[in-house]
């Protein structure tokens, strides 16, 4: 038999990892969304929800994490979240101020939706900055990889 030189890390990672990384996700999406109301937003959503996909690419290779997201993907949606950021900015500046409250009304505080744009500008900054976090280290990766083969 041919033995095949197994990815990623020992078996009792990987099976934490399969336990952790649903519920990091979902952690950043929940920083994401809350982050009017709390400490967090759109950065700090967004590396958590990179390092999600970081840590399923350091558990079980490279190979994996571009399944579930791949480099043009994360691109797609690093730019997604820049135009999005942009035409939220435009539509406010164009209503006469920069940042302009235009789409939701101010609300109550504590009520989830009632931040006005806020909510939109944490969602465009989170896709920015973790398809952007993503990205980079996919690169490192890549050179790491190309510095074994010399």
């Amino acid at each position: 038999m041919e033995n095949k030189k197994e990815v990623g890390m020992t078996l009792i990672v990987k099976a934490i990892t399969r336990l952790t990384v649903g519920l990091i996700l979902l952690y950043g999406i929940y920083i994401v969304l809350h982050g009017h109301l709390s400490p967090g937003g759109g950065f700090a959503g967004g590396v958590i929800i990179a390092l999600s996909f970081i840590h399923l690419m350091l558990a079980f290779g490279r190979e994996t994490a571009l399944k579930k997201l791949s480099e043009a993907q994360a691109s797609v949606l690093e730019s997604l979240g820049a135009i999005m950021f942009l035409t939220i900015t435009l539509l406010g500046f164009l209503g006469g101020y920069f940042f302009l409250n235009f789409f939701f009304h101010k609300g109550n505080p504590f009520a989830l939706f009632s931040a006005g744009i806020i909510p939109l500008c944490n969602i465009a900054i989170c896709l920015k900055v973790g398809a952007g976090l993503f990205v980079i280290f996919v690169v490192l990766i890549s050179f790491k990889g190309l510095e074994k083969e010399k």
